[in-house]
């Protein structure tokens, strides 16, 4: 299980989780996911986490949690610090939950997450292509086209 704690934020338990911290802003890369669940289909999920947590806050039926300073999150035997930015997660029961520090910008910072989880599950489902080098030429071969 993934747990989420800090001084004013109590411990939520954890199945699916993003983490995106305020650098995210600048590099998309920053970006960490973390599942309890294995399977093929996790990019999916977390393309899901995201784009529900978007749509919502802007809806407005999803509140931020707010916290000024850090969360604990702990995974396995590991343990890390977000000291600003914001996660989303899905609890035990399903429930999709916010959790921004008081001073970022949630709404920047929830665009670049849902925009990252859905070039890489675009990623994912171009791969097979992307796998096949000569894929293209072989395709413009069979066609009888010249390239030019």
């Amino acid at each position: 299980m993934i747990t989420v704690s800090g001084k004013e934020i109590a411990a939520v338990e954890c199945t699916n989780l993003i983490v995106a911290p305020e650098t995210s802003l600048r590099q998309a890369g920053y970006i960490k996911t973390l599942t309890t669940q294995e399977g093929a289909d996790a990019k999916h999920k977390f393309f899901a986490l995201a784009q529900m947590a978007l749509y919502q806050y802007e809806d407005k039926e999803l509140e931020a949690e707010m916290f000024t300073s850090p969360i604990s999150i702990r995974h396995d035997q590991e343990e890390e610090e977000l000291e600003n930015g914001l996660i989303i997660c899905q609890d035990q029961e399903g429930r999709l939950r916010l959790l921004a520090h008081r001073e970022t910008n949630i709404a920047k910072l929830l665009e670049v997450t849902n925009r990252f989880c859905t070039r890489w599950v675009r990623l994912d489902i171009c791969a097979p292509a992307a796998s096949r080098p000569y894929a293209v030429a072989d395709a413009v071969a069979e066609s009888g086209h010249s390239p030019r």
